[in-house]
């Protein structure tokens, strides 16, 4: 059996797994967990981050407003399911070179060092990968943007692997990019980045056609005693547009940009009506999972139909079984 590497977390959100269903995932029954409008000028909320917290959960949330702009919030919650999200964005911190805001959106956020670091797509001519720390969740520092434009899906990782930070991303272009490989970055600082190393990328042909044009990053890698466990979106265009879904794959735990195993089949895509009906059609995106090294359950938080915020749920030996079961 694998082990999740970290501590334990008893409060979990959970449900156990229906009976009959024949899925390596299965949704909160009561999901989305967060409407479109559950925060007082909101267009639409999704794509989302959360992370234990104190007694509870906090999270940063990509709160599209009714003017259709594009930017973060700070929110929080007893259970990791009812959410009280702040109606004023996050306010940074730091050279006002840096934090002048041209939009935010789908941010990740992690503990590492004793302080709550986020990371988010951020315009700066362009976007690229902005990134600040916190420790309560009120006061907020932004640091340097990672990379140069153009660059989504920055996801750091939880801890200093050998004496370097490291990040997922996925190089862009400045519009609804239509191509898209996952690379690992690496800093001594959280500053200055380099060392990119090439992870994965599509798969050509029919063989896993759902990641067929393009993939990226999604929750921060979950440190298992075998890898790194990755969850990741990929998208198919088909001739009804885009369709997102959600896949695994295992890093190696010293040079995480050496891929172990990957999994053919998705594990997550868009079913619900939640999922296939909103501001964009037919997309599961996952952003952030909770983890408790105890049970190796895992709860995780997906955008869905870029409108409405989902839960569900899974365990460290059920996605690695079903990958291992169906192998890239």
């Amino acid at each position: 059996m694998a082990k999740i590497i970290g501590n334990p977390l008893p409060n979990i959100p959970w449900q156990e797994k229906p009976a009959n269903l024949d899925a390596p995932v299965w949704r909160y029954t009561e999901n989305p967990i967060i409407n479109r409008h559950d925060q007082k000028n909101a267009n639409s909320i999704f794509n989302s981050a959360v992370v234990p917290f104190e007694d509870g959960f906090a999270g940063i949330f990509r709160c599209d407003s009714r003017s259709v702009s594009m930017d973060i919030f700070p929110g929080f919650s007893k259970d990791g399911i009812h959410w009280t999200i702040s109606d004023k964005p996050v306010s940074f911190e730091g050279d006002p070179e840096v934090t002048k805001r041209e939009y935010r959106y789908d941010p990740r956020v992690l503990k590492m060092d004793g302080k709550y670091y986020i990371t988010w797509c951020n315009g700066a001519h362009g976007p690229t990968i902005g990134m600040a720390w916190t420790e309560d969740f009120k006061t907020f520092h932004q640091m340097e943007n990672a990379f140069l434009p153009y660059n989504r899906n920055g996801v750091l990782f939880p801890r200093k692997i050998g004496e370097n930070y490291m990040m997922l991303s996925r190089p862009s272009d400045t519009g609804h990019t239509p191509f898209g490989d996952i690379f690992c970055s690496q800093s001594p600082d959280l500053t200055y980045w380099g060392k990119h190393r090439w992870v994965m990328g599509i798969v050509n042909g029919d063989e896993s056609a759902w990641q067929s044009k393009k993939i990226g990053p999604g929750c921060v890698p979950i440190e298992t005693d075998e890898g790194w466990l990755m969850i990741y979106h990929g998208v198919i265009n088909t001739c009804n547009g885009f369709v997102y879904r959600i896949g695994i794959a295992l890093l190696d735990l010293d040079e995480p940009w050496k891929v172990k195993g990957r999994s053919r089949n998705y594990i997550l895509g868009p079913e619900e009506l939640y999922e296939c009906v909103g501001d964009v059609p037919n997309v599961t995106f996952p952003c952030a999972a909770l983890t408790d090294s105890a049970t190796g359950r895992i709860a995780m938080y997906y955008g869905c139909a870029d409108t409405v915020t989902g839960l569900a749920f899974t365990t460290v030996d059920t996605l690695l079984d079903y990958m291992r079961e169906y192998p890239l």
